[in-house]
């Protein structure tokens, strides 16, 4: 099973400027990144990034560097670059890893890219798990997804889908309150993505879809154009990402307390 990661990785954050770098046990987050990547089966991993002091920081520890744009609108927009200038083939299929999330487990970087091969006529592939609690469902910062039976999105959604109108029939004046439907299962979507080349191509040339801008969640796109995204119960639950300084210090006093960082 043969694919490549590629992780963005921006200096720029408005809740954290210069996360990549972050010092992690004696570390740089990014290096964290790379070696749960390099863990995985890929057969390359590449750091994307448009600063150059982290591409400093990764020729450092060894890591394959691709300078792109400053300019791009989106994370696949950077990937699709990287695609272009290494002279990956149509056929050949990526698996985005964030540079923020360095307890990423490499299972889970295998399984996007196992179910990308498994699902020929899908064009995306990525995961998901079980959300179990009203308040989790109703939280329009975690994003939730519908599927067919073969595993296809329906659609991505901050909102609550499905609707289950027989267990919240009244208004919910405190939806954090109302029970969770026996009815019917909820998922909460897992940002990692694997891409077939050919969508990347495609994708940089669709403007944004209405859905994506009223949601602002970039895979609507997507499913907008018809492309198939398949979506997998995730094989083991990840670790949360790094977005704030909280969350940077609680990584830190992980490693303080453990002496090693690992998922």
């Amino acid at each position: 099973m043969s694919y490549i990661v590629v992780i963005p990785a921006r200096y720029a954050s408005t809740r954290l400027p210069g996360k990549p770098l972050a010092d992690i046990g004696g570390k740089p987050m990014i290096q964290h990144v790379y070696e749960r990547a390099s863990e995985s089966s890929a057969a390359r991993v590449v750091i994307a990034t448009d600063d150059s002091r982290i591409e400093t920081v990764c020729r450092q520890f060894g890591a394959e560097v691709v300078m792109t744009s400053t300019a791009h609108a989106s994370g696949t927009d950077r990937l699709e670059e990287v695609a272009r200038k290494l002279g990956f083939e149509p056929r050949d299929r990526v698996v985005n890893v964030q540079g923020d999330e360095p307890l990423i487990p490499s299972r889970l970087i295998d399984q996007v890219a196992a179910n990308l091969e498994a699902f020929p006529e899908a064009a995306i592939a990525t995961l998901c798990e079980p959300i179990t609690d009203t308040p989790t469902l109703f939280n329009p910062n975690v994003v939730k997804v519908v599927t067919d039976a073969r595993g296809m999105a329906h659609y991505f959604s901050r909102a609550p889908i499905p609707w289950a109108r027989q267990d919240w029939a009244v208004n919910p004046a405190s939806p954090g309150k109302l029970p969770m439907p026996a009815s019917a299962r909820y998922f909460r979507h897992i940002g990692i993505y694997g891409y077939r080349v050919s969508l990347l191509r495609a994708f940089v040339t669709w403007g944004p879809a209405p859905t994506e801008i009223t949601e602002s969640l970039e895979q609507l796109r997507a499913l907008y154009q018809g492309a198939l995204i398949h979506v997998a119960e995730a094989c083991v639950t990840p670790a949360a990402g790094v977005d704030t300084e909280q969350d940077l210090e609680r990584l830190r006093a992980m490693v303080d307390k453990a002496g090693v960082l690992h998922e």
